[in-house]
């Protein structure tokens, strides 16, 4: 059985921060949507509190996180170590979707580097923290971050990552409002 912390502290912060990916859930309201798993790495996460954490959030080839949190703000973090030592960690909480003017927005993405598929920032007030063995997980070598995601948008340039989200990730797979927010 795992541990229930009461906030992030300096310990398990430090521990979160040393892992280079983690995992965001999401799913709709509606019981035959499509429930959503996404992995996330490079230097975009942050904790901003005992009880709040935030990530810069890249363009990719789905909208699901946002659609979903626009629709009703349930998400799940987890954390895993692929190291020797064995530990999962999941943040339960209510998230919130912000795009760049705001300053939410620019408060995250100050603290990463500047990244050209950024595209909104998530923020997370946190519910419930807690652990679990991760036994199951196994060990594995991290040999480095891929630069496809930055390179697609270098390529692109502004203008085309635009398009493409106008194009690709106005609706998620249920049909819920994505990028850019319809009103």
């Amino acid at each position: 059985m795992g541990k229930i912390f009461d906030s992030i502290d300096d310990k398990l912060q430090s521990w979160i921060d040393e892992q280079p990916m983690w995992f965001v859930a999401t799913s709709p309201l509606a019981a035959d949507g499509h429930v959503n798993v996404s992995p996330r790495g490079h230097d975009s996460f942050s904790v901003l509190g005992p009880r709040r954490v935030a990530w810069v959030d890249y363009t990719g080839s789905g909208v699901e996180t946002i659609a979903h949190l626009r629709e009703n703000g349930r998400l799940c973090l987890m954390f895993n170590s692929f190291g020797p030592r064995p530990r999962i960690v999941r943040l339960h909480g209510r998230g919130s979707v912000h795009l760049p003017g705001t300053p939410e927005f620019d408060e995250v993405v100050a603290r990463h580097p500047a990244h050209p598929s950024t595209q909104a920032v998530i923020v997370v007030d946190v519910t419930r923290i807690s652990d679990s063995c991760g036994w199951g997980v196994p060990v594995m070598e991290v040999t480095g971050e891929r630069d496809l995601l930055r390179l697609q948008a270098e390529k692109k340039g502004p203008d085309g990552m635009s398009a493409y989200r106008v194009e690709r990730n106005a609706h998620s797979i249920d049909g819920l409002p994505g990028f850019p927010a319809e009103s």
